[in-house]
């Protein structure tokens, strides 16, 4: 009998790691910070003044800016669409949380091959992008917030860039509104 307890007591960790290996982990879920996003879901429109400066003669510009959420709620994905002055440009841009670091990132990709990478800010109803910005071959610093009004369905954005990160150009300025999507025809 001494000899059943001995190999029972044996046998039972091995027994239970087998059985813990077979549960599933829980899924992976989205950092709770990522809501603080939520407020660029949705279909907007805006007009901007560009500025004459390091990014081109300036000009009006208005544009479109479709965003969601992407791979499982851990990602914002924006599409824009914007024309003026300056042709048609287009971008994508990835926004995530860094849970590591404790701060949002973006990544921009533009049709005319400017890339940016920007840490988010998020303060009550103010979203900062602020990073570098490569365009025409040379790197910028970057920042622009963009204030919502109470209500989250319209901002201001005026943006500025910078060679130096000491002297500030404006770069643009512009108004943005959430309205609903056009029918697809």
């Amino acid at each position: 009998m001494c000899r059943f307890v001995v190999l029972f007591l044996l046998l039972m960790p091995g027994f239970f790691s087998v059985v813990q290996a077979q549960t599933p982990a829980a899924a992976p879920k989205p950092d709770p910070a990522l809501k603080k996003l939520s407020v660029l879901v949705g279909h907007w429109t805006y007009e901007e003044e560009w500025k004459a400066g390091p990014l081109g003669p300036g000009g009006k510009m208005t544009g479109v800016y479709d965003a969601h959420m992407i791979l499982g709620g851990f990602f914002l994905q924006a599409e824009q669409t914007e024309k003026g002055a300056m042709g048609e440009i287009r971008n994508l841009e990835i926004d995530g949380y860094d849970p590591v670091n404790r701060n949002f990132t973006s990544d921009t990709f533009l049709s005319d091959g400017t890339k940016s990478s920007f840490t988010i800010t998020v303060s009550e109803n103010t979203i900062t992008w602020a990073g570098t910005l490569t365009f025409a071959g040379k790197q910028y610093q970057f920042k622009e917030p963009m204030v919502f009004a109470p209500d989250f369905m319209s901002a201001t954005a005026m943006a500025e860039v910078s060679v130096d990160g000491k002297t500030w150009t404006p770069a643009w300025e512009g108004k943005w509104t959430k309205a609903k999507r056009a029918a697809k025809k």
